[in-house]
C-alpha cells in the first residue's frame, strides 16, 4: 500500500494518505486538507532514513567527539553514553542491565554505597 504525503497550499499543513493501490490523478484531485478543507494540495517527498552499516556505527562510537561532555562521576552522563552505544549497535538492554541503566538515569552510581539504600551490597552492578 503506497503512502503519500500532501501539503496544503492554503494552511501549509502536511499530512499522509494511505492508498490501497496507486492513486489515479482524479482520486488525488478529490482530496481535501484535513486541517482547513482546502482542495489545493501538492504531493511532497516523504522524509526517509538511510541505515548505517556496521562499520559506520562503530566509527561513530570511535569518534572522540562521542565522548565530549562525558563526566565519569555522573551516572546520568554514563547512562547517556550507554544508551548511545545501545542505539548504534542495535543491542537492547534487558533485565538487570535495563534496571541498572534506569537507576543510573535517576542519578544512582553503580557500585556506590547501595547498602544504605536497602538494595544490597555495593558490588551489585559490577
Amino acid at each position: 500500500m503506497p503512502i503519500y504525503e500532501y501539503r496544503c497550499s492554503r494552511c501549509g499543513r502536511t499530512w499522509s494518505k494511505v492508498w490501497k493501490a496507486m492513486p489515479a490523478k482524479r482520486q488525488e484531485g478529490g482530496l481535501r486538507c484535513k486541517a482547513c478543507g482546502s482542495g489545493s494540495l501538492r504531493r511532497v517527498l516523504s522524509p526517509f532514513s538511510k541505515p548505517k552499516s556496521e562499520e559506520q556505527r562503530l566509527e561513530s562510537l570511535a569518534d572522540p567527539s562521542a565522548l565530549s561532555g562525558l563526566d565519569e562521576s555522573d551516572p546520568r552522563s554514563l547512562a547517556r553514553l550507554m544508551r548511545k552505544i545501545g542505539e548504534e549497535t542495535g543491542e537492547a538492554l534487558e533485565g538487570e542491565e535495563a534496571e541498572m541503566l534506569e537507576r543510573m538515569e535517576a542519578g544512582e552510581m553503580p557500585g556506590e554505597d547501595s547498602a544504605s539504600s536497602g538494595r544490597g551490597g555495593g558490588d551489585e552492578f559490577l
